[in-house]
């Protein structure tokens, strides 16, 4: 299958005391260009991230957003360290058994008290399966929109290489026919110039301007070039590379079919090809 380089995923998964948020977005480029946004508690994953995402897409400028958020409305379940909580207590009596006057510890201040209250925050470790898992869910939902996206673009594609086509099977037969019409112009022209001129000259004069305006090769490398578009798209893979290059080509056969026209008729073929070509080399820049 032919993938664009156009993409774009989203998952969430919610552990409780946490939410983690995993987006993928990817465009078009020449190589595969990696950013990373991710929150500073979940830095750590982000080389086994770059790692998933270059094992499954080979160019396209992708930027990979993580944060965790807290859930400040989800229940917390809060316990005492009751160890502490006991030499707090021993400590308070010998204090105020030196200092019988000293106020006694409120409930607040014992609270506040560093390492009395733990909560069930999660850790990395903890987390890590679970960043794992929507990192290759958003990977794949992002490879399937890509996909549909090079469907598009392959039909867009091979609709203009059917255009180019019907072009080329109508200018094979006007060389031909300007030959023709162009030898019998010349004939008149010369003869009437010039008195007693020979047939041999006015067929070696048609013989250069038939041969001049020849572009039964150029139209056969379009053939050839077109052949090739199919078949790339066809065989799917990272293709993009390939296909622009052969627009390329296009163009050039293109260009030279133009610098032979000897009639508006083929001049305006040969801007059509042109048209046709730069619509698809827009469809090739995103293709991956």
């Amino acid at each position: 299958m032919i993938h664009s380089m156009t993409g774009f995923a989203v998952q969430s998964r919610d552990l409780g005391p946490i939410t983690l948020h995993l987006e993928l977005r990817s465009v078009n480029s020449r190589y595969l260009d990696l950013i990373f946004r991710v929150a500073e508690d979940l830095r750590q994953i982000e080389p086994r991230l770059r790692e998933l995402i270059g094992a499954k897409l080979n160019r396209g400028k992708v930027e990979c957003r993580l944060n965790l958020q807290v859930n400040t409305s989800a229940p917390r379940d809060l316990s005492l360290n009751t160890g502490l909580l006991g030499q707090l207590e021993r400590a308070q009596a010998t204090v105020r058994t030196s200092l019988p006057e000293a106020a006694p510890l409120s409930v607040a201040e014992v609270l506040r008290w560093p390492g009395m209250l733990s909560d069930d925050s999660i850790g990395f470790d903890e987390m890590q399966p679970a960043l794992l898992e929507i990192a290759q869910a958003a990977i794949q939902d992002m490879l399937a929109t890509r996909r549909r996206e090079g469907e598009k673009l392959a039909a867009v594609i091979l609709e203009r290489v059917a255009r180019m086509r019907e072009l080329v099977a109508h200018a094979a037969p006007i060389i031909p026919r300007q030959v023709s019409e162009h030898q019998e112009k010349l004939a008149t022209r010369l003869r009437e110039a010039m008195a007693g001129l020979d047939e041999d000259r006015i067929r070696q004069e048609v013989a250069v301007f038939a041969q001049r305006v020849d572009v039964a090769e150029e139209l056969a490398r379009l053939n050839t070039h077109l052949d090739e578009v199919e078949r790339i798209l066809s065989s799917g893979g990272a293709s993009g590379k390939r296909l622009d290059f052969l627009m390329q080509e296009l163009n050039r056969e293109a260009n030279t079919l133009g610098s032979k026209s000897f009639s508006s008729e083929l001049t305006g073929i040969a801007m059509e090809f042109k048209l046709l070509i730069e619509q698809m080399r827009e469809q090739v820049q995103n293709i991956e």
